[in-house]
């Protein structure tokens, strides 16, 4: 059975991880359907990569999952959390990547390669790519993740919650 088809894509800090990335998994059988950078010359912004890979993962009907990198794994997290129905996180670790899947249903992982080596990103990856959401205790979160997301975003709510409180005489106060 052929394994699933990755959408890759970078920024111009964290080509050379992505290029790696994309060999070592092509070596196990994984199909990669990169959406840029593609040279360091390439002067494109981490949100318009973000927003690439999160279209085709939305296109291919969340068959498809992402990885994303950046300088931080911050900026590519930030940008793809931003997409309606997508739901990133940034990995730098197994036991995140592992949690990304099973307690968050994450579609896409971010990483940053100016934090993490090659060899630490090539584990991580292969401790995410297999695993599934199952439905369980963490259901209830994912759900309220999407509500949210659907509350506000989607009818034009997005503004803040409530007024930050802070205390008079605090530091930026008068």
């Amino acid at each position: 059975m052929p394994k699933k088809t990755i959408v890759m894509g970078s920024d111009d800090a964290a080509l050379g991880l992505k290029n790696e990335l994309a060999k070592f998994l092509t070596a196990q059988g994984y199909t990669i359907e990169d959406v840029g950078i593609y040279d360091a010359d390439d002067a494109t912004v981490y949100p318009r990569v973000a927003e690439r890979a999160c279209q085709a993962i939305i296109d291919s009907g969340f068959t498809k999952k992402g990885i994303l990198v950046c300088g931080t794994g911050i900026g590519m997290a930030m940008s793809a959390n931003k997409v309606a129905g997508i739901r990133a996180a940034q990995t730098h670790d197994t036991f995140s990547a592992e949690r990304a899947a099973l307690s968050n249903d994450s579609h896409i992982i971010t990483m940053g390669a100016r934090v993490i080596g090659s060899e630490l990103a090539k584990k991580i990856v292969m401790a995410w790519l297999p695993l599934k959401f199952k439905p369980g205790s963490s259901s209830p979160k994912v759900a309220a993740i999407m509500e949210l997301e659907k509350s506000r975003s989607a009818q034009g709510k997005n503004k803040a919650l409530a007024k930050p409180r802070v205390k008079a005489g605090a530091p930026g106060r008068k």
